[in-house]
């Protein structure tokens, strides 16, 4: 069953610059998208999700919250750790909400607490594989909803 659709790719490369938006992705296993400067074997954090309607909820762009995959129809606030999410070849595996952080009051005055406990979710890339604008998002695993089981460590 279809849970959502990337509609927006994007990749930090250099620090302090705005991250590279992309039409295509190619993912590694436990390292996340080639050339991230943020890309690390073993981290929880190779891959971070973020809702279009929330972005759209706060008249901001996609790519603005420095989000890799921005989604539509995954409702990424429910998902929880564990799960297991596809996009063609490349499975994702959710690990840790996103903590909300400084840099997001940088963008506009009081973003940091409008966004608590909405900034998207990290996920750990357990198949490699290519993904692009427009692939359709399935739940892989389903688990019972737990929301605490997934807020930041």
């Amino acid at each position: 069953m279809t849970a959502g659709q990337i509609v927006a790719l994007f990749r930090p490369d250099v620090k302090g610059l705005p991250q590279v938006a992309l039409t295509e992705a190619e993912m590694i296993a436990d390292q996340g998208i080639v050339g991230d400067r943020h890309g690390k074997p073993g981290s929880k954090r190779q891959v971070l999700l973020m809702n279009r309607a929330l972005i759209d909820h706060f008249g901001l762009q996609p790519g603005d919250l420095d989000e890799n995959l921005t989604v539509d129809g995954l409702m990424i606030d429910d998902l929880q750790r564990g799960q297991q999410l596809r996009i063609g070849s490349v499975l994702l595996e959710i690990t840790i909400a996103c903590p909300v952080c400084d840099k997001l009051d940088t963008i506009r005055p009081g973003l940091r607490t409008e966004l608590r406990d909405r900034r998207g979710m990290f996920t750990r890339v357990l198949s490699s594989g290519k993904v692009r604008i427009g692939d359709s998002i399935t739940i892989e695993t389903t688990m019972p909803i737990a929301p605490s089981a997934t807020r930041q460590e």
